[in-house]
């Protein structure tokens, strides 16, 4: 996923609480929905920046020998600056880009 492109604001916002209950006719239902996508973003972003990370790993690590790389500190920057998982998570689901189902329903 292409987090530079998400339209969710950087700082929290004051919601609609009405907004957030129209896409699954409860509160509750719409928090749950919105906080295990926030998780499955929050392992993607994770994977990711390790995956950058470890470019930069040296065999020998010692305590001595620590020094400063500058892309890995801008790469480092650049996931800090993004929005937190729960608000890219919130601006999916009011824009309508999450699924989710009912499996208790759907088995019926």
């Amino acid at each position: 996923m292409d987090y530079k492109k998400t339209k969710a604001p950087l700082s929290t916002i004051t919601r609609d609480l009405i907004k957030l209950e129209e896409g699954t006719e409860n509160i509750y239902e719409s928090v749950m929905v919105v906080s295990k996508r926030a998780n499955q973003i929050n392992v993607e972003m994770k994977q990711e920046l390790n995956n950058k990370l470890k470019e930069f790993s040296s065999v020998t690590d010692n305590l001595e020998e620590v020094f400063e790389n500058r892309e890995q500190i801008e790469i480092s920057k650049f996931y800090e600056r993004l929005p937190k998982p729960a608000l890219i998570a919130l601006q999916e689901f009011i824009d309508g880009e999450i699924y989710f189902r009912h499996p208790e329903t759907d088995l019926i």
